[in-house]
């Protein structure tokens, strides 16, 4: 891994994912890109010209602005020891992200969420929501503040059908970068079924030809698949979470609608979603 992009609003939840971004640079010795969209009303900048700044006096206003902001989260103490590139443009949120992260060949996007419960929630929210279905780069989605981030346990949740793996082989060489262990966990729910031995012959044959190291394989029994997750997930303190996301439909493929929005904030760890 050698560089890292967190899209920056200059939000709590912003600082958040950045926080767990430069902890993760800090281990990877990667270069941390924060990007800044500045997202300017039609009258102030020419949309024949969008992407680039003119230099009228209120452009001009917004970039110092921007910059002013900038300069007061790079002295935050969680960045001292990571090399910083910062970046602000004019154009949309959401395409600015994934365009910047091509240009710049990122291995990694993190972001923040206002997502209120849940985890269809904490991928519900326009751009976040956007760029997680859209980005062929790896998304972490942050909500919450976590002063002791680290990464030495990952759940993977999953059916683990065939259309999964390749986003699961980058998860594995993820996991590789931090030596974490994954716990492979399949939910099974009241109105899913599926026998032990089936659901182990499944994981068994979708994991031989990875490069899969210190892992465990886990059968959960819960009223729903997100409440399944977030149970296992508490029991066995997990740091994050990984799943797939499909390009349509989200979290939906993988949730089967089945989500359960009573399950608290703090519940919530960091998410990573590999798309299919």
């Amino acid at each position: 891994m050698k560089k890292i992009l967190v899209p920056i609003d200059f939000s709590e939840q912003a600082e958040f994912a950045t926080k767990i971004a430069a902890k993760i640079a800090e281990q990877t010795n990667s270069e941390l890109h924060l990007l800044h969209m500045l997202e300017l009303p039609t009258d102030v900048i020419d949309p024949s010209n969008y992407g680039n700044a003119d230099n009228s006096p209120t452009t001009l206003l917004y970039m110092k602005k921007a910059q002013e902001q900038f300069e007061k989260l790079t002295k935050r103490y969680f960045l001292r020891n990571v090399k910083i590139v910062k970046s602000v443009f004019f154009h949309s949120t959401f395409n600015g992200i994934i365009e910047e992260s091509k240009k710049q060949n990122v291995d990694l996007i993190v972001m923040g969420s206002k997502g209120i419960s849940g985890l269809d929630e904490i991928l519900v929210g326009s751009n976040t929501e956007r760029v997680v279905r859209n980005s062929d780069i790896p998304v972490i989605v942050v909500k919450n503040e976590i002063d002791d981030f680290k990464i030495d346990n990952i759940i993977f949740a999953s059916d683990f059908k065939e259309p999964y793996k390749p986003g699961f082989k980058k998860l594995v060489k993820f996991a590789n970068e931090f030596d974490a262990k994954i716990h492979l966990l399949r939910v099974v729910t009241p109105s899913y079924f599926e026998s032990s031995f089936v659901v182990k012959q499944n994981i068994k044959k979708f994991i031989a030809d990875t490069d899969l190291k210190e892992h465990t394989v886990n059968l959960y029994n819960d009223k729903t698949i997100e409440e399944g997750v977030l149970h296992f997930g508490e029991e066995i303190e997990t740091d994050v979470i990984a799943i797939n996301t499909h390009k349509r439909r989200g979290l939906i493929h993988l949730f089967n609608n089945s989500i359960s929005s009573g399950i608290t904030n703090q519940a919530i760890k960091p998410v990573i979603t590999f798309k299919v």
